[in-house]
């Protein structure tokens, strides 16, 4: 049996989808705001540990005489 529709259900209906879609819009919204933030983390981390690298000292080491 198949259910009939009037055309306020199916207004309902596509309300509720609109009302999803702006909702997942939103969130790809706020992920991409995200995402932009962990590159430029990931980036000033990458500079950082490219800087601390330069700071190294490397200490000479004794070479074990036989």
């Amino acid at each position: 049996m198949s259910k009939r529709y009037t055309k306020a259900d199916l207004e309902e209906i596509v309300y509720k989808q609109l009302e999803n879609l702006n909702a997942m819009h939103d969130l790809l919204s706020i992920m991409k705001v995200q995402n932009d933030l962990i590159q430029n983390i990931n980036q000033t981390l990458r500079e950082e540990i490219g800087q601390f690298k330069e700071q190294q000292f490397k200490y000479p080491t004794s070479r074990k005489s036989k």
